[in-house]
């Protein structure tokens, strides 16, 4: 029996939520099936003809991926991992995020900005103490703007990815057998994303 399951007959504290905004979605889903069952079904799933997702699974961990010929620059992935717990049972665990080399750009400029506001302020607080000039502290508001700017970007690139992110919570479900609350991950009915115009 699988633990943590909704009813897919009420969405409204889903909608509620949806304005949140995460930087990578998560859901664990608990089950009694054995770590080995789990991971055998979506291998299974991955190597049938017509998979709408391509991937990896080996060792308790698994990469889902859109396939090369439908992805675009905001694709999602999921990585999963599989861990039997104290009681006896089985987490699955997954993580939504961009591609690597998305992610890792990301990365870069959040730490150049963080460590450059560090340096300035550092400099122009000391500079102030010293009755000296402390205009490079206006520099702060401006890498202020560029670090919102680069978070609505990753969220708008995150709105782009999100019927594919459905693509590959419906995969999980589908190969498991397991019913993940979209109210951990998605943050939308599933359904009404799948309806949308591309």
């Amino acid at each position: 029996m699988t633990v943590n399951r909704y009813n897919v007959n009420s969405m409204s504290q889903t909608k509620e939520t949806a304005h949140h905004f995460h930087v990578r979605p998560r859901f664990q889903v608990e089950s009694d099936q054995s770590v080995d069952d789990i991971a055998a079904n979506i291998k299974s799933a991955l190597q049938r003809e017509g998979a709408t997702c391509k991937g990896r699974i080996k060792h308790g961990f698994a990469t889902l991926w859109i396939p090369h010929e439908e992805q675009h620059y905001w694709s999602p992935q999921l990585t999963l991992t599989l861990e039997k717990t104290e009681e006896g049972t089985s987490l699955l665990r997954g993580v939504y995020g961009p591609r690597p080399s998305v992610w890792t750009m990301f990365i870069f400029f959040y730490s150049v900005i963080g460590f450059a506001m560090m340096v300035i302020s550092i400099v122009g607080f000391s500079n102030v103490s010293l009755d000296k000039s402390g205009k490079i502290l206006w520099l702060l508001p401006v890498l202020f703007v560029i670090f919102l700017s680069l978070y609505l970007v990753a969220y708008f690139g995150q709105k782009l990815g999100q019927k594919q992110m459905v693509v590959l919570h419906l995969f999980v479900e589908k190969s498991t057998g397991f019913v993940i609350d979209p109210r951990q991950d998605l943050m939308v009915d599933p359904e009404e994303v799948l309806k949308k115009k591309p």
